[in-house]
């Protein structure tokens, strides 16, 4: 079985995210109001992390810390689950904690 992601990136003139939309081969739905994307993936031959970050020019800041602040929150969580290692997950959630307080996006 093969399943496809697909991300299309509406650029203005200077080559700036304008708009970015997700459709995927078993969605219903095209999600088109995506205002920031992170994708990682691991090239195990050369054991590098190839990474692409877009991010719209309306995301809003508190967005983005919010956005940031829940995809490190799921690294915790998937680090934990792939490896057991509850103490190196916890430094994170609590690294977590320290990021949302200084941004102010959680008490």
């Amino acid at each position: 079985m093969r399943q496809t992601l697909k991300f299309e990136v509406d650029l203005d003139e200077n080559y700036l995210p304008i708009n970015i939309e997700m459709d995927s081969s078993d969605a219903t739905k095209k999600e088109c109001d995506i205002k920031a994307l992170m994708v990682s993936a691991w090239a195990a031959k050369n054991k590098e992390t190839l990474r692409i970050d877009l991010w719209t020019k309306d995301m809003p800041i508190n967005e983005m810390f919010i956005m940031y602040y829940q995809t490190m929150i799921g690294m915790a969580n998937s680090l934990e689950k792939a490896t057991g290692n509850e103490k190196l997950a916890g430094a994170l959630r609590d690294y977590c904690q320290f990021f949302a307080e200084k941004t102010q996006i959680k008490g």
